[in-house]
């Protein structure tokens, strides 16, 4: 059985990448690493597909006119094992830190909205795929399985991440929680687009999510949230419709304990920074002592999940022989 260090510094990370621009990006994020290690955190979370920026142009036109944009953001993206790959898990090794990051994986010719966790002497422990792409993202990403929906036993407790509104999906989150995840990396992009539009995309929205998420599962949430810089505005919109879209900023990084409590001083919507704390597994004990859904607070005769934790990837490779030797031979018996 691992042994928990129940007691360390986390840290959230609230920055933006330099945007379709991959090993810049690896770069950034590598210094981020460092600071935090040395600010003494123990895990180091990243936004949604920090690597190498989500994919705002989808959002901001007609498919056929966001399409100028997918060659290059798919030869940004990052390759699960690929030397750019080996950067961050040597990062993760070299300073002795636990790393959650948001990325845009490429797989072949498909895109999925990923999540690499790495422990603290650069090994994965898992990499995640989004299990349902939001709305216009289901343009450019493909779908992850039952798989990816899963809290890994780590040093540092039951650790487990979601992006984005995977946290407002009532049956995903409870199959989480029915894991006793204690530490969860809940990633976000920034909260910057078609800020008047609509509230159910904005910041205080979806920072109620994160912390109704702590209370629900019992758990710590670390919440890291990217930030929209002017030159990514500047790349993606050419029109005033488009500006009136895609806004600058959208930093809404947080972190909640186990009873919800906020546990860090927002920064500025706009300002670069981490942000940490302190937490100690205890607090999971006591808040779960008093309201554990999926155990003694729960009632299983009355409402229940069905929960395929398969992973069905589309090409499965069967390396034992289709057939068994002896299908094709027959007894004298039947040959006479």
């Amino acid at each position: 059985m691992t042994t928990h260090s129940h007691a360390y510094r986390v840290a959230a990370v609230q920055a933006a990448p330099v945007y379709m621009n991959l090993n810049a990006s690896i770069d950034k994020a590598i210094t981020i690493i460092t600071e935090a290690a040395k600010n003494g955190a123990s895990l180091v979370a990243f936004p949604e597909n920090f690597l190498p920026g989500y994919p705002w142009f989808v959002w901001l036109g007609a498919p056929v006119w966001a399409m100028q944009f997918m060659t290059e953001y798919h030869k940004q993206a990052l390759i699960v094992g690929s030397e750019q790959y080996q950067r961050l898990e040597k990062a993760a090794a070299d300073n002795r830190v636990h790393l959650v990051m948001g990325f845009t994986e490429r797989d072949n010719g498909s895109l999925y909205m990923s999540q690499a966790i790495i422990d603290d002497k650069g090994k994965t422990i898992a990499t995640r795929r989004k299990l349902k792409p939001t709305h216009a993202e289901r343009l450019v990403f493909g779908e992850g399985d039952g798989g990816d929906i899963a809290v890994h036993e780590t040093a540092l407790g039951k650790l487990g991440a979601l992006c984005c509104w995977e946290h407002i999906q009532p049956l995903t989150k409870f199959a989480m929680y029915s894991q006793h995840e204690q530490i969860h990396v809940a990633a976000w992009p920034s909260f910057s687009l078609y800020t008047e539009v609509t509230p159910a995309i904005g910041g205080e929205v979806n920072t109620a999510v994160s912390r109704t998420y702590a209370v629900e599962g019992q758990c710590y949430v670390i919440a890291p949230c990217a930030v929209t810089p002017q030159d990514t505005v500047d790349l993606l919109c050419s029109t005033d419709e488009q500006r009136a879209l895609l806004k600058t900023g959208g930093g809404f990084t947080r972190i909640y304990g186990p009873d919800g409590a906020s546990l860090v001083t927002p920064l500025e919507e706009d300002e670069e920074g981490i942000l940490y704390a302190d937490i100690n597994l205890d607090a999971v004990t006591m808040a779960k002592i008093s309201g554990d859904a999926v155990g003694h607070y729960s009632r299983n005769d009355v409402t229940r999940l069905i929960f395929n934790n398969q992973s069905l990837r589309p090409v499965h490779i069967n390396e034992a022989p289709l057939f068994d030797n002896a299908v094709n031979t027959f007894s004298d018996e039947e040959e006479s």
